[in-house]
């Protein structure tokens, strides 16, 4: 029979759960505690140094990208993920970094001047230009949003897995193509 003892909160009591295994073991007439000299010695920086490289050896490292599957999607869309946050966010930070000293070194970085520009070059140049940045945004927000689904714990299934991860790319290359085109 398991007997439960519940607080005043309604979570279980933890001085009961805590002590009845060693009132079961004094019972028994067996030691309820463990006891160990500790025993210490006194050692240089040196050595203190040579102690720590040497336990550092037998720690685990982090498996390089080569350990994981090329099958493995959730994989995959989470690196992907990373990489276009850091091309979207890279390019911003080198915008604002140009905005910002543009005045200093006379270049005429206004939003006149910018889209002038920019109208200027042919028609290839502008469609690559605007889809280099609509397929990243578009792919981060999909993925962004699934990674939101994922920590509700919710989608997890292998399948569900694959076929969510088709389903991103080709909405974010729908997307692209509509926010680069106005399609």
């Amino acid at each position: 029979m398991l007997i439960r003892v519940i607080g005043a909160a309604g979570s279980p009591s933890v001085f009961f759960n805590q002590q009845i295994p060693k009132l079961a073991m004094a019972a028994t007439g067996l030691p309820v505690m463990q006891s160990r000299r500790v025993a210490t010695t006194k050692i240089t920086p040196t050595e203190g140094s040579e102690i720590l490289a040497n336990q550092r050896l037998n720690r685990p490292i982090s498996p390089h990208l080569g350990a994981y599957k090329l099958d493995q999607t959730y994989f995959s869309a989470s690196a992907w993920n990373r990489i276009t946050g850091c091309i979207l966010s890279g390019s911003a930070y080198a915008y604002f970094a140009g905005y910002l000293v543009a005045p200093l070194l006379g270049w005429h970085w206004e939003s006149a001047s910018l889209a002038a520009g920019f109208a200027a070059l042919p028609f290839a140049a502008q469609a690559g230009l605007k889809t280099f940045f609509a397929f990243p945004f578009a792919y981060h927000f999909f993925q962004g949003t699934r990674h939101i689904v994922y920590d509700l714990g919710l989608g997890y299934a292998k399948q569900t897995i694959k076929s969510g991860e088709k389903l991103i790319w080709g909405l974010s290359a729908v997307s692209a193509l509509g926010l680069a085109f106005g399609l």
